[in-house]
Protein backbone atom coordinates (compact mmCIF):
# COMPACT_ATOMS: atom_id res chain seq x y z
CA UNK A 1 0.00 0.00 0.00
CA UNK A 2 0.90 3.28 -0.80
CA UNK A 3 -0.42 5.75 1.42
CA UNK A 4 -2.03 5.69 4.98
CA UNK A 5 -3.78 8.73 6.43
CA UNK A 6 -3.99 8.89 10.01
CA UNK A 7 -6.72 11.66 10.85
CA UNK A 8 -7.73 12.49 14.51
CA UNK A 9 -11.00 13.45 15.75
CA UNK A 10 -12.78 14.14 18.86
CA UNK A 11 -16.16 15.57 18.88
CA UNK A 12 -16.07 16.41 14.86
CA UNK A 13 -19.48 14.55 13.57
CA UNK A 14 -19.78 18.33 11.67
CA UNK A 15 -16.44 18.44 10.09
CA UNK A 16 -15.17 14.88 9.68
CA UNK A 17 -17.86 13.94 6.06
CA UNK A 18 -16.18 17.13 4.78
CA UNK A 19 -12.76 16.34 6.04
CA UNK A 20 -13.06 12.67 4.36
CA UNK A 21 -14.56 14.11 1.01
CA UNK A 22 -11.47 16.28 0.66
CA UNK A 23 -9.25 12.84 0.89
CA UNK A 24 -11.37 11.25 -1.79
CA UNK A 25 -10.15 9.62 -4.95
CA UNK A 26 -12.81 11.55 -6.83
CA UNK A 27 -11.66 14.93 -5.07
CA UNK A 28 -7.74 14.49 -5.26
CA UNK A 29 -6.78 15.01 -8.59
CA UNK A 30 -5.18 12.06 -10.70
CA UNK A 31 -5.55 9.59 -7.64
CA UNK A 32 -8.21 7.18 -9.18
CA UNK A 33 -5.87 4.41 -8.86
CA UNK A 34 -4.18 5.25 -5.81
CA UNK A 35 -3.69 2.61 -3.59
CA UNK A 36 -4.22 4.07 -0.25
CA UNK A 37 -5.77 4.29 3.76
CA UNK A 38 -7.56 6.41 5.91
CA UNK A 39 -6.91 5.18 9.72
CA UNK A 40 -10.13 7.60 11.11
CA UNK A 41 -9.37 7.62 15.52
CA UNK A 42 -12.35 8.72 17.10
CA UNK A 43 -10.02 9.38 19.88
CA UNK A 44 -13.03 8.85 22.89
CA UNK A 45 -15.70 11.52 21.19
CA UNK A 46 -19.17 11.83 24.04
CA UNK A 47 -20.55 11.13 20.42
CA UNK A 48 -19.41 8.80 18.52
CA UNK A 49 -18.38 9.19 14.47
CA UNK A 50 -21.45 7.65 12.26
CA UNK A 51 -19.95 5.97 9.33
CA UNK A 52 -23.46 6.35 7.33
CA UNK A 53 -22.65 10.17 7.34
CA UNK A 54 -19.75 9.51 4.77
CA UNK A 55 -21.08 6.73 3.44
CA UNK A 56 -21.37 8.71 -0.03
CA UNK A 57 -17.77 9.38 -0.70
CA UNK A 58 -15.75 7.57 -2.17
CA UNK A 59 -12.08 7.36 0.40
CA UNK A 60 -11.59 3.88 2.11
CA UNK A 61 -11.73 4.87 5.92
CA UNK A 62 -10.70 2.42 8.29
CA UNK A 63 -12.58 3.18 11.46
CA UNK A 64 -11.14 3.31 15.00
CA UNK A 65 -12.98 4.05 18.03
CA UNK A 66 -11.22 4.54 21.45
CA UNK A 67 -13.55 4.70 24.24
CA UNK A 68 -11.28 5.15 26.99
CA UNK A 69 -8.91 7.35 25.28
CA UNK A 70 -6.07 10.18 27.02
CA UNK A 71 -7.32 13.95 26.08
CA UNK A 72 -3.74 13.84 24.20
CA UNK A 73 -3.76 12.83 20.40
CA UNK A 74 -0.28 11.38 21.07
CA UNK A 75 -1.83 7.53 22.11
CA UNK A 76 -4.40 7.82 19.11
CA UNK A 77 -1.74 8.59 16.35
CA UNK A 78 0.47 5.64 17.94
CA UNK A 79 -2.48 3.38 17.78
CA UNK A 80 -2.84 4.29 14.26
CA UNK A 81 0.98 3.69 13.55
CA UNK A 82 0.82 0.14 14.73
CA UNK A 83 -2.08 -0.67 11.79
CA UNK A 84 -1.39 1.35 9.35
CA UNK A 85 -0.57 -0.36 6.11
CA UNK A 86 1.05 2.45 4.13
CA UNK A 87 4.65 3.12 2.73
CA UNK A 88 3.85 6.32 3.19
CA UNK A 89 2.08 8.32 5.93
CA UNK A 90 -0.18 11.36 6.36
CA UNK A 91 -0.35 12.45 9.28
CA UNK A 92 -3.55 14.96 10.00
CA UNK A 93 -3.43 15.64 14.27
CA UNK A 94 -6.61 17.98 14.04
CA UNK A 95 -9.37 15.96 11.50
CA UNK A 96 -11.48 19.38 10.96
CA UNK A 97 -9.24 20.22 7.84
CA UNK A 98 -10.05 20.01 4.22
CA UNK A 99 -7.45 19.93 1.64
CA UNK A 100 -7.28 21.56 -1.68
CA UNK A 101 -7.31 19.02 -4.84
CA UNK A 102 -3.66 18.58 -5.62
CA UNK A 103 -2.30 17.59 -2.24
CA UNK A 104 -1.59 13.82 -2.65
CA UNK A 105 -0.14 14.49 -6.36
CA UNK A 106 2.31 17.52 -5.28
CA UNK A 107 3.01 15.32 -1.82
CA UNK A 108 3.69 11.98 -3.52
CA UNK A 109 5.64 13.65 -6.85
CA UNK A 110 8.19 14.57 -3.62
CA UNK A 111 9.08 10.98 -3.55
CA UNK A 112 10.07 10.93 -7.45
CA UNK A 113 12.25 13.85 -6.37
CA UNK A 114 13.92 13.32 -3.40
CA UNK A 115 15.00 10.14 -1.53
CA UNK A 116 13.76 10.79 1.79
CA UNK A 117 11.61 14.06 1.72
CA UNK A 118 9.52 15.16 4.64
CA UNK A 119 6.54 17.49 2.89
CA UNK A 120 4.57 19.75 5.05
CA UNK A 121 1.43 20.94 3.71
CA UNK A 122 0.58 25.08 4.51
CA UNK A 123 -1.98 25.63 7.39
CA UNK A 124 -5.21 28.10 6.34
CA UNK A 125 -7.99 29.11 8.27
CA UNK A 126 -11.68 29.20 6.67
CA UNK A 127 -13.10 32.76 7.02
CA UNK A 128 -11.76 36.20 6.25
CA UNK A 129 -9.52 36.14 9.34
CA UNK A 130 -7.41 34.18 11.89
CA UNK A 131 -10.10 31.99 13.65
CA UNK A 132 -8.48 33.21 16.89
CA UNK A 133 -10.10 36.42 16.06
CA UNK A 134 -13.06 35.78 13.54
CA UNK A 135 -14.37 33.98 16.84
CA UNK A 136 -14.50 37.44 18.54
CA UNK A 137 -16.15 39.24 15.29
CA UNK A 138 -19.13 36.65 14.73
CA UNK A 139 -17.32 33.89 12.86
CA UNK A 140 -19.29 30.78 13.73
CA UNK A 141 -20.40 27.34 12.11
CA UNK A 142 -23.39 28.53 10.15
CA UNK A 143 -21.43 31.43 8.28
CA UNK A 144 -18.37 28.41 8.06
CA UNK A 145 -21.46 26.47 6.35
CA UNK A 146 -22.80 29.34 4.06
CA UNK A 147 -19.08 30.25 3.28
CA UNK A 148 -18.44 26.62 1.88
CA UNK A 149 -22.13 26.62 0.59
CA UNK A 150 -21.24 30.33 -1.75
CA UNK A 151 -18.13 28.56 -3.42
CA UNK A 152 -20.35 25.56 -3.96
CA UNK A 153 -17.42 23.19 -2.33
CA UNK A 154 -16.49 20.77 -3.21
CA UNK A 155 -16.92 20.98 -6.59
CA UNK A 156 -13.94 23.01 -6.99
CA UNK A 157 -11.45 22.92 -4.27
CA UNK A 158 -9.24 25.79 -5.27
CA UNK A 159 -12.03 28.37 -4.25
CA UNK A 160 -11.30 27.72 -0.63
CA UNK A 161 -8.76 29.93 -1.28
CA UNK A 162 -11.65 32.91 -1.82
CA UNK A 163 -12.69 31.82 1.67
CA UNK A 164 -9.80 31.35 3.77
CA UNK A 165 -6.56 32.96 5.72
CA UNK A 166 -3.39 32.08 6.07
CA UNK A 167 -1.90 30.65 9.32
CA UNK A 168 0.36 33.91 9.86
CA UNK A 169 2.92 32.18 12.75
CA UNK A 170 3.66 36.29 13.21
CA UNK A 171 5.36 36.32 9.60
CA UNK A 172 5.03 40.24 8.34
CA UNK A 173 4.11 39.67 5.41
CA UNK A 174 2.55 36.93 3.87
CA UNK A 175 3.75 34.58 0.79
CA UNK A 176 4.63 30.61 0.13
CA UNK A 177 8.19 31.22 1.41
CA UNK A 178 7.27 31.62 4.96
CA UNK A 179 9.08 29.26 7.05
CA UNK A 180 6.83 26.74 8.26
CA UNK A 181 7.09 25.41 12.16
CA UNK A 182 4.04 23.17 11.74
CA UNK A 183 1.61 21.16 9.15
CA UNK A 184 -1.75 19.76 9.89
CA UNK A 185 -0.92 17.59 6.71
CA UNK A 186 2.52 16.06 7.45
CA UNK A 187 3.97 13.36 4.86
CA UNK A 188 6.99 11.08 5.64
CA UNK A 189 7.65 7.47 5.14
CA UNK A 190 6.30 5.40 7.80
CA UNK A 191 9.62 3.78 8.76
CA UNK A 192 11.39 7.59 9.63
CA UNK A 193 7.90 8.27 12.12
CA UNK A 194 8.80 4.75 13.42
CA UNK A 195 12.69 5.16 13.83
CA UNK A 196 11.52 8.91 15.43
CA UNK A 197 9.56 6.87 18.17
CA UNK A 198 6.20 7.85 16.60
CA UNK A 199 4.23 10.58 18.55
CA UNK A 200 5.81 11.00 22.17
CA UNK A 201 3.32 10.44 24.60
CA UNK A 202 4.93 12.81 27.18
CA UNK A 203 2.47 15.39 25.57
CA UNK A 204 -0.26 15.21 26.89
CA UNK A 205 -2.21 18.02 27.80
CA UNK A 206 -5.66 17.81 25.99
CA UNK A 207 -5.12 18.75 22.15
CA UNK A 208 -1.38 17.46 22.21
CA UNK A 209 -0.04 21.13 23.34
CA UNK A 210 3.27 20.98 21.27
CA UNK A 211 3.03 17.67 19.79
CA UNK A 212 2.13 18.48 16.42
CA UNK A 213 5.49 21.03 16.52
CA UNK A 214 7.36 18.50 18.17
CA UNK A 215 6.70 15.84 15.49
CA UNK A 216 7.62 18.53 13.07
CA UNK A 217 10.58 19.73 13.89
CA UNK A 218 11.91 16.42 14.90
CA UNK A 219 10.82 14.91 11.31
CA UNK A 220 12.38 17.87 9.46
CA UNK A 221 15.80 18.22 11.54
CA UNK A 222 16.17 14.11 11.39
CA UNK A 223 19.72 12.96 9.47
CA UNK A 224 19.19 12.01 5.56
CA UNK A 225 15.91 14.25 5.26
CA UNK A 226 15.08 16.52 2.32
CA UNK A 227 12.67 19.15 4.03
CA UNK A 228 9.79 20.24 1.70
CA UNK A 229 7.29 23.30 1.65
CA UNK A 230 4.39 22.85 -1.05
CA UNK A 231 3.41 26.01 -2.75
CA UNK A 232 -0.06 26.05 -4.14
CA UNK A 233 -1.76 23.49 -2.19
CA UNK A 234 -3.30 23.90 1.83
CA UNK A 235 -5.25 22.47 4.50
CA UNK A 236 -8.23 24.86 5.63
CA UNK A 237 -9.12 24.67 9.10
CA UNK A 238 -13.02 24.15 10.69
CA UNK A 239 -14.57 25.73 13.14
CA UNK A 240 -14.63 23.26 15.52
CA UNK A 241 -13.77 24.21 19.31
CA UNK A 242 -10.14 23.16 19.36
CA UNK A 243 -8.52 23.91 22.46
CA UNK A 244 -5.61 27.20 21.25
CA UNK A 245 -7.02 27.20 17.31
CA UNK A 246 -10.53 28.75 18.30
CA UNK A 247 -10.07 30.28 21.19
CA UNK A 248 -8.11 33.80 22.09
CA UNK A 249 -7.10 36.65 24.11
CA UNK A 250 -5.73 35.62 27.72
CA UNK A 251 -7.05 32.46 27.61
CA UNK A 252 -4.90 30.87 24.51
CA UNK A 253 -2.03 32.80 25.84
CA UNK A 254 -2.20 31.15 29.13
CA UNK A 255 -2.21 27.86 27.35
CA UNK A 256 0.47 28.38 24.91
CA UNK A 257 2.71 29.77 27.83
CA UNK A 258 1.50 25.74 29.24
CA UNK A 259 2.42 24.16 26.29
CA UNK A 260 5.97 26.22 26.17
CA UNK A 261 6.73 24.98 29.84
CA UNK A 262 6.06 21.54 28.80
CA UNK A 263 7.85 21.27 25.54
CA UNK A 264 11.08 22.79 27.83
CA UNK A 265 10.48 20.02 30.51
CA UNK A 266 10.49 17.27 28.09
CA UNK A 267 12.76 18.60 24.95
CA UNK A 268 15.44 20.66 27.74
CA UNK A 269 14.78 23.77 25.95
CA UNK A 270 12.20 25.85 23.83
CA UNK A 271 13.36 26.24 20.22
CA UNK A 272 10.34 25.03 18.92
CA UNK A 273 11.38 26.34 15.15
CA UNK A 274 12.55 23.25 13.12
CA UNK A 275 16.07 23.87 11.95
CA UNK A 276 16.23 23.08 8.44
CA UNK A 277 16.64 24.63 5.27
CA UNK A 278 13.52 24.04 3.06
CA UNK A 279 13.15 22.87 -0.63
CA UNK A 280 9.69 24.57 -2.61
CA UNK A 281 8.28 23.10 -5.14
CA UNK A 282 4.65 23.28 -6.76
CA UNK A 283 2.32 25.65 -8.60
CA UNK A 284 -0.12 28.84 -8.37
CA UNK A 285 -3.58 27.21 -9.51
CA UNK A 286 -5.34 29.85 -9.59
CA UNK A 287 -5.15 33.88 -9.14
CA UNK A 288 -6.75 33.46 -5.11
CA UNK A 289 -3.87 30.75 -4.42
CA UNK A 290 -1.61 33.97 -4.49
CA UNK A 291 -1.90 34.62 -1.12
CA UNK A 292 0.36 37.69 -0.84
CA UNK A 293 -1.90 39.54 -4.09
CA UNK A 294 -4.94 38.55 -1.98
CA UNK A 295 -3.27 40.04 1.26
CA UNK A 296 -2.90 43.60 -0.41
CA UNK A 297 -6.25 43.21 -1.86
CA UNK A 298 -8.07 42.35 1.42
CA UNK A 299 -6.45 45.08 3.42
CA UNK A 300 -7.02 48.16 0.82
CA UNK A 301 -10.64 47.19 0.83
CA UNK A 302 -10.49 47.41 4.56
CA UNK A 303 -9.15 50.42 4.14
CA UNK A 304 -5.68 49.63 5.85
CA UNK A 305 -3.30 49.50 2.45
CA UNK A 306 0.14 47.90 3.18
CA UNK A 307 3.53 49.14 2.53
Amino acid sequence: MKLSIILISYDMAREIPRTLQGLARTYQTDMAELDYEVLLVDNGSPEPLDPATWSHVDTPVRLIRIDDAHPSPAQAINRALREARGEILCLMIDGAHLLTPGVFKMALSSYRAFDEPVIAIRYFYLGMEEQTVSVNNGYNKQVEDELLARIEWPADGYRLYEIGTPLRSGANRLHWFNKMFESNCLFLRRSLFESLGGADEAFDFPGGGFLNLDIFKKAMEAPGVTPVQVIGEGSFHQLHGGTTTNSSGEVRDAKLEEYRAQYKAIRGHDQVMANADFMYMGHMPTVTSNISAVEKRRARMAGRPLD
